[in-house]
């Protein structure tokens, strides 16, 4: 199992970053997958993720309407766009999958909101 996080920098309040994981080595369309974030001193929470059946989708309130999970089972890759963003979603963003009860991250991007 490999992912592999793309699309984070620098960016200033306000702004946008649309981050990307790219999934490999197992069965992409019938895992739910999910994004967490852990931001320095802070526990690893999770920032939204997807299901399967239906595409249905859930999200931590603190990012409720500025952030959008999305996937494409096609390309095996699952989306983040992030809008609005604040100083308090700097974070390194990691994309999670357990299967068959072990959790698989990726190595994570920085993403950093600043003026």
């Amino acid at each position: 199992v490999q992912l592999v996080e793309s699309g984070g920098g620098l960016v200033q309040p306000g702004g946008s970053l649309t981050l990307s994981c790219a999934a490999s080595g197992f069965f992409f369309s019938s895992y739910g997958m999910s994004w967490y974030r852990q931001a320095p001193g802070k526990v690893r929470e999770l920032v939204a993720r997807i299901f399967t059946v239906g595409g249905s989708v859930e999200y931590a309130n603190s990012v409720k309407g500025r952030f959008t999970i999305s996937r494409n089972n096609a390309r095996n890759a699952v989306s983040l766009q992030m809008k609005d963003l604040k100083p308090e979603d700097t974070a390194v963003y990691y994309c999670y999958v357990s299967i068959r009860g072990s959790d698989c991250w990726g190595q994570g991007t920085q993403v950093t909101v600043s003026s």
